[in-house]
């Protein structure tokens, strides 16, 4: 039978999806469900559930969405509860580096098909406050160069610099320009830019103000000592920043994401100009693509961008919440503007 459009078992399972996101989410916002703090874990070895996704379950031959040719995605999941609530992304090599807002940092292989693999998870010891407290690990945004992995924690609004190889801190700091910003809607994208400055985006609040604040630093923003400026992003209307990634031309990807009770979860991407950023800049970006359903997304907060024989290729994954209908999707999409 078809329903609109949709065959009927497709379209029966996606108005139970939904039907129970806007249960979960409404649980959640009224203080029904209040999971309990973690206890304090070690690093952990454990199993990866691989599954590939279609870009549109309707149409899987679709490719083209926006300025973007879908070349791949996948479905993860493990049987460890520690997987997922992924909110920063960092591809390179063949392997994949994300990092969760409970602390933990999963690192894995770039997924090739089908099947399992093994899955590293590693938690951030130190941090602000004691660690056994999921809110002082609540980690939404990272950059990793080099030997150094930058963490952003969203509810003290601070960043801390650790060293990669055993996850040590080295340094951080609580910039005054960001201590204002609200406790769940901090430092939620943090970015390099190619000389060496860093940008830190503020998610903003849920309101239709058009601009979020941005902090440009002159260096490291775990060094106390690293003189900042107060910018400002135009948003994309009713979306809130997620997550950016420099290009490889020196230009701005962001991702800007939304959650309505009725269509579920979509996405904006878009670009701008980063060059000659100033204090009191406002960065204007303008629309590459725009995800929603029916076609396969999640509440994407991870992003990056790698070189691919010669094409550039921008990585997606989300957060799945912990929410058991949600998914941890990892998309791969090629550039093409």
């Amino acid at each position: 039978m078809i329903l609109g459009g949709f065959p009927e078992q497709l379209w029966r399972s996606r108005v139970k999806r939904s039907a129970f996101l806007v249960i979960a989410f409404a649980a959640l916002a009224t203080n029904i469900v209040v999971p309990p703090d973690p206890p304090p874990l070690g690093a952990a070895v454990a199993t990866l559930i691989v599954r590939p996704v279609a870009l549109d379950e309707s149409a899987p031959a679709r490719r083209r969405i926006g300025s973007l040719d879908y070349l791949g995605g996948w479905a993860l999941s493990s049987d460890s509860p520690r997987f997922g609530g992924l909110s920063a992304l960092h591809v390179d090599g063949g392997g994949v580096a994300a990092l969760s807002d409970d602390g933990n940092l999963v690192r894995f292989a770039l997924p090739a098909a089908a099947g399992r693999e093994p899955v590293r998870i590693d938690p951030l010891v130190q941090g602000p406050g004691p660690r056994a407290r999921k809110p002082n690990r609540d980690t939404e945004s990272m950059v990793i160069l080099g030997p150094w992995l930058w963490a952003g924690f969203e509810r003290h609004n601070m960043v801390w610099r650790y060293r990669l190889a055993d996850l040590a801190a080295s340094s951080s700091a609580q910039p005054a320009l960001m201590r204002q910003w609200r406790g769940n809607s901090g430092a939620e994208a943090m970015v390099r830019l190619a000389d060496g400055r860093f940008l830190v985006f503020c998610e903003g609040s849920s309101d239709n103000q058009p601009l979020s604040d941005v902090v440009l630093f002159d260096g490291d923003p775990a060094d106390p000592r690293t003189r900042a400026s107060l910018l400002h992003y135009r948003r994309v209307p009713g979306y809130r920043v997620s997550d950016a990634a420099l290009l490889p031309d020196g230009r701005l990807l962001i991702l800007n994401r939304r959650f309505e009770w009725l269509e579920g979860f979509t996405m904006v991407l878009t670009v701008a100009d980063a060059r000659g950023l100033r204090p009191d800049a406002v960065i204007q970006s303008r629309a590459l693509a725009r995800i929603e359903p029916p076609l396969t997304i999640d509440n994407m907060e991870g992003m990056s961008v790698t070189l691919e024989n010669g094409r550039t290729v921008v990585w997606l994954v989300s957060d799945d919440n912990f929410f058991p209908l949600q998914r941890t999707l990892l998309l791969k999409f090629a550039l093409v503007e």
